[in-house]
């Protein structure tokens, strides 16, 4: 069982330098808005995490690798300690990058030290250490996700529109699709019925998963795919954001103040060699693909492109049915980080999109399941204490490992954030 652990925990810490590979030092500090860390950051509060909850609790007379890291490096913990200020992330040029990585191999190798002596603890500290490491290790694929979301804006927003990695030439000579009609909606219909939702079984999962519990849903259809960018073009060409009868008040608000016509990274391109609508994607800069899903997106957007569309956003627990009714398995087309696509695809033959490509915006806020309470100590503060004013998103995206996902997993997010890979499917009643 250790074995497989480390084995496990090793996998993860490589994967996150792999995907800091690419980047200059220069990368690794930038910090353009309060909400996106600089990426060195990222290396070091996962290897905090594992030193504070795993190394300083359980290795005998373990010494932190800094006395002010734990300052630095903590995100949110309270009951942890002091902290960093989020915003004045990119503030700090030291430590370097390259001492950052030195302490990511100073605490795996302690980490690594543990785990070979884990005979000399009781079963019950045993299982303990098991159950943080675990956390420990989504915590970080968590991390990796968000790394992707922070690097995309901060290169995406540099007017040399530089790619984080280039495409094969293979990828390269394909032709990007041409703007095409709406694709056909074909729906799901879902009968009405009581119907279990949250986690079951031995495997992991998040404490906001836990619960399983009925609920009553009323009879409903769901589309059967995302929303395309091309079906998205015709909402902005039809005067989708200067229309406020599509929008809740603070979304119209929102796009007002923010002066919003289009999707993060879009950009109206009136050079000769573009002529149209392109975006940013971590490959550079690129012509929009108009079938493959649409994403960087807000809540705001989602809910004023279904109202547009005559229909709404499904709830989560009408995402969760559907899926496990529509798609029991993840498909082994589903496109995650795995691919190393790095970019929402078009939908393939028989696939209903449930599973990666983009994280799917609910209509559901965040709350508590039913009886949920709030892990004792400062681990208890990973999810409880963010369930107000957030939404709730579905099914992974192209960042998301697939190891990650399972179809109780419950993200969520401010409804005016849109730098994560999100997008939409539209529901409605019968």
């Amino acid at each position: 069982m250790f074995a497989s652990l480390l084995e496990n925990y090793q996998k993860t810490r490589s994967l996150t330098l792999k995907l800091a590979e690419p980047l200059a030092p220069e990368d690794q500090v930038v910090q353009p808005v309060p909400y996106v860390s600089p990426p060195k950051w990222h290396l070091a509060h996962t290897t905090w995490f594992f030193e504070t909850f795993v190394l300083q609790k359980n290795l005998k007379d373990y010494q932190a690798h800094h006395p002010q890291y734990a300052y630095l490096f903590n995100s949110y913990y309270e009951q942890a300690g002091e902290r960093w200020g989020r915003s004045q992330r990119g503030f700090l040029s030291r430590p370097t990058v390259a001492e950052i990585i030195e302490y990511r191999h100073a605490v795996d190798q302690s980490l690594e030290t543990l785990l070979l002596d884990i005979e000399a603890f009781d079963l019950s500290e045993q299982e303990q250490i098991y159950e943080t490491i675990t956390l420990g290790i989504h915590h970080e694929q968590q991390h990796q996700e968000l790394l992707l979301y922070d690097l995309k804006y901060i290169l995406g927003h540099n007017p040399l529109f530089p790619a984080y990695v280039t495409k094969s030439p293979l990828e390269t000579q394909q032709t990007p699709h041409t703007p095409t009609s709406t694709p056909p909606q074909h729906y799901l219909e879902i009968p009405e019925g009581i119907y279990k939702i949250g986690h079951q079984g031995d495997s992991f999962y998040f404490d906001n998963e836990r619960g399983r519990h009925q609920v009553f849903l009323h009879q409903y259809r769901i589309l059967d795919r995302l929303i395309t960018c091309g079906e998205y073009r015709e909402f902005i060409e039809s005067s989708g954001y200067q229309n406020p009868q599509y929008w809740l008040m603070e979304g119209w608000e929102w796009i007002q103040t923010e002066n919003l016509t289009a999707p993060l990274y879009w950009h109206l391109d009136q050079s000769p060699e573009q002529q149209g609508w392109c975006h940013y994607t971590l490959h550079g800069y690129e012509a929009l693909d108009w079938d493959a899903p649409v994403t960087h997106i807000s809540f705001y957007e989602a809910d004023a492109f279904a109202r547009w569309a005559g229909k709404r956003l499904p709830t989560e627990f009408e995402w969760e049915v559907a899926c496990n009714l529509s798609e029991p398995e993840i498909p082994q087309t589903a496109n995650f980080l795995n691919s190393q696509q790095l970019h929402p695809q078009p939908r393939t033959q028989h696939s209903q999109q449930f599973y990666g490509d983009v994280w799917e915006w609910t209509s559901s806020p965040y709350c508590p399941y039913p009886y949920y309470e709030i892990p004792a100590g400062a681990l208890g503060e990973y999810n409880g204490k963010f369930m107000v004013n957030q939404m709730v998103l579905r099914g992974g995206s192209c960042a998301t490992l697939r190891e990650h996902i399972r179809p109780t997993y419950r993200n969520f997010f401010h409804p005016q954030m849109r730098w994560q890979f999100s997008g939409l499917r539209l529901a409605e009643y019968c």
